[in-house]
């Protein structure tokens, strides 16, 4: 789900939790060696997630936080900032050519430019992730 994230909402909030999980504990963020990317270039993305980032003239950029259930995606347009929430069950990775990484959930996607180290190594850790937490059956939902 697409939400705007910019202003500290209690319905969002539990919307987020409910749907990725609460944050990882601080100890938990030390042993993982750190649950956020480094800044991703975006350089292609659905119709709705363009639309918002054609707003403003800045460079498209993205992070994505890792969640005991999930990630989410988060870009600045404008003076807002919004999340794409996106379980493990429905997240979907594609590794393209010339260090492209596509991240899809539904009809929402976005192709961002891994060409560093730190990039490749975080989503290694993100498709760690996601094979650990993903539930393997309807009952696990």
């Amino acid at each position: 789900m697409l939400l705007n994230v910019s202003y500290s909402d209690k319905d969002i909030t539990r919307k987020i939790d409910a749907s990725v999980g609460k944050p990882f504990p601080l100890r938990e963020r030390f042993a993982m060696d750190g649950i956020g990317s480094p800044k991703l270039f975006i350089t292609e993305t659905s119709v709705e997630i363009q639309n918002l980032l054609i707003l403003d003239n800045n460079l498209n950029s993205c992070n994505i936080e890792l969640r005991p259930k999930g990630i989410i995606v988060r870009f600045r347009s404008l003076l807002e900032t919004y999340g794409l929430v996106i379980p493990y069950y429905k997240l979907t990775l594609y590794k393209g050519d010339m260090a492209v990484h596509s991240i899809h959930m539904d009809h929402h996607y976005i192709k961002v430019i891994s060409d560093t180290k730190a990039v490749q190594k975080f989503f290694k850790k993100l498709l760690d992730q996601k094979a650990n937490n993903t539930p393997t059956s309807i009952e696990d939902l």
